[in-house]
């Protein structure tokens, strides 16, 4: 049988490239010739062509984000949510077979799958999941939630806010359906809608590692959130969920990344019309600097600054955050001040918002006009009277330590970055390096950066070449994980060997510890420089946007390698990757197919 195989989902990187390859698989099991269309962002879309279309008796489209289907008008098509290829791809299809139907534009091609009818007794819940990228544990952290919940029998309904915005948005009429409301979130999200509902807070590494114990967690101890609608309330925080100092950090990194990125391409753009073509008033060499440099660069820590606040204490804290993070980079304290001044703003707005009342008529004038003045007006003398000279020294020795050490501190510095980012893939010491050097590049020091990116991406090219290595020693569906995670690294995506670290932690953290160790030594001895904080292999198609090329393809290559044949070593045995229903991966179904997304 003819059948084209459409694939997308939200981010466009994880879930479409593993639902692809699984169904293709399960379609190539059963003799069926197959057409893919994968919709992501890991390769560019190439529509099947109109012989195929014609030809095709079959269209399974599974999808989480919009596909345009008037193409397959009369079309056998059967079109169900990405999460539900992912466990089987067989059964998928078998149920693709028999439930296809002609499709016509009159049928709803591509709404949101509404929140399954509950059975008696099930309570329903929904979710919400913000990692501080917003590309891997958040739309990972969903699929776990939404196959747990599956199968435990609990409707379910999941919605990411990820890079791309929210995707497959709550409905007012799921939250007001809800039992239970789960916050598996990184960053500060706004919960005033589920006010009066049962909130749980958790993180997304609980939600993606413990997906059934976090639901089960969410129905024995969500407690009811308090506050007006419409009014942003604090939840009672569970114990993999706290809200505090690192939390609100996280939240500004995340709202800063966009400017970084942006700012470090298009100042890395100019550097292609020679390393000081810029100094040429009037070329585009300059406006391009004066883009990145001049504006991007210098809005970058009152972001951060003012989205701490804003974490802290809601919009009032904005106005604050903003000005103190400006007045951190005028008195030269960068990053660092602009992180003081958040937490200063935040917890000023926020204390005044609890302790100063005032009368019923005046007390509408406290978020518009009493709070951002008065904070605005303590968090600048601070800045300037107390904080800012002492931070910018600070800073100061910092930046010229960086940029003056000898090659042993390099070589430390550089192991000790690149062990964190590979430790707990994405947990607190990962993100805590990774804000490091991002904070940094507004400083204009770009060797960490280079250090923690070629770090962060050996883990799952490691796992990838110990399953090309030691065939024996992996299962058919561990050797796909291992593929998949190969293409996840080369994106700078470390969670792809989340399932490998899952299943095996005693011997992959290890591995991948000295791997990424050796990768970040190596990046940082020979100096290597990268002006973008993310995009993996991909930001080397801009020239200058790092500084060696071939060293630092030489670090990951060798960092890779100490990680796929130290682990191709020491594994042991030939067991399956856990499925969906176990604890220790529920990214991973029965096919052995991740289930994850970036």
């Amino acid at each position: 049988m003819n059948v084209i195989l459409i694939t997308a989902c939200p981010s466009g990187v994880a879930t479409t490239f593993l639902a692809a390859r699984g169904l293709e698989r399960a379609a190539a099991q059963r003799g069926w010739k197959t057409s893919v269309e994968m919709h992501g962002q890991l390769a560019p879309l190439v529509p099947v062509d109109a012989a195929t279309l014609e030809a095709a008796q079959l269209v399974v489209v599974a999808a989480s984000a919009p596909v345009d289907l008037a193409r397959f008008a009369g079309k056998r098509v059967y079109q169900a949510p990405i999460s539900e290829a992912l466990p089987d791809p067989r059964a998928f299809l078998t149920r693709a077979e028999a439930e296809a139907r002609p499709w016509s534009p009159t049928l709803p091609a591509n709404s949101v799958p509404p929140l399954p009818a509950a059975t008696a007794g099930s309570p329903r819940i929904v979710a919400v999941t913000a990692c501080p990228t917003g590309v891997a544990h958040t739309f990972m952290a969903a699929e776990a939630l939404l196959q747990a919940g599956r199968g435990l029998g609990y409707p379910l309904r999941v919605e990411t806010q990820g890079s791309v915005g929210a995707q497959d948005a709550l409905t007012a009429e799921e939250i007001r359906a809800a039992d239970v409301v789960i916050l598996a979130c990184d960053i500060e999200v706004d919960p005033s809608r589920f006010v009066g509902k049962r909130v749980f807070r958790t993180s997304t590494g609980a939600a993606l590692k413990k997906s059934t114990q976090t639901i089960r967690e969410a129905l024995d101890k969500a407690t009811v959130l308090e506050g007006a609608q419409g009014e942003r309330a604090a939840a009672p925080a569970s114990k993999d969920g706290q809200r505090g100092p690192y939390r609100h950090l996280l939240t500004g990194v995340s709202f800063m990344l966009p400017m970084v990125v942006a700012g470090g391409l298009i100042i890395a753009l100019s550097f292609v019309f020679g390393i000081e073509a810029f100094k040429e008033k009037g070329t585009l060499a300059a406006a391009l600097m004066d883009i990145g440099g001049g504006a991007a660069f210098k809005l970058m820590v009152p972001l951060l600054a003012g989205y701490i606040a804003y974490s802290i204490a809601d919009r009032p804290g904005i106005a604050p955050g903003m000005v103190g993070g400006y007045l951190a980079s005028t008195l030269g304290a960068g990053f660092l001040g602009g992180i003081a001044a958040g937490f200063v703003a935040g917890y000023g707005a926020q204390a005044l918002s609890r302790y100063v009342k005032l009368p019923a008529s005046m007390e509408a004038l406290k978020p518009i006009l009493i709070i951002p003045l008065v904070a605005s007006l303590v968090t600048g003398l601070v800045m300037i009277y107390v904080i800012g000279e002492p931070v910018a020294a600070l800073l100061s020795s910092v930046t010229t330590f960086l940029k003056t050490m000898n090659t042993g501190n390099a070589l430390i510095l550089g192991a000790l970055l690149g062990a964190m980012m590979c430790f707990d893939l994405g947990g607190p010491i990962n993100k805590a390096a990774y804000a490091f050097g991002v904070g940094l590049i507004s400083e204009n020091t770009y060797g960490p950066m280079a250090a923690i990116m070629a770090a962060g991406m050996v883990p799952p090219i490691g796992m990838g070449i110990a399953s090309l290595l030691a065939r024996n020693k992996f299962s058919e569906p561990e050797r796909d994980a291992g593929k998949a995670a190969l293409a996840l690294g080369l994106c700078f995506i470390s969670e792809g060997a989340i399932p490998f670290m899952a299943k095996d932690p005693l011997r992959v953290i290890p591995v991948s510890v000295l791997g990424g160790a050796i990768t970040g030594a190596m990046s940082m001895f020979f100096g290597v420089q990268l002006m973008a904080p993310h995009g993996g292999l991909f930001v080397l198609l801009i020239p200058h946007a790092v500084n060696h090329v071939l060293i630092y393809l030489l670090s990951i290559v060798v960092g890779s390698l100490v990680i796929g044949v130290g682990y191709a070593l020491v594994k042991t045995g030939k067991a399956e990757l856990p499925g969906a229903t176990k604890e220790s991966s529920p990214v991973v179904g029965k096919s052995g197919a991740a289930v994850g997304s970036n």
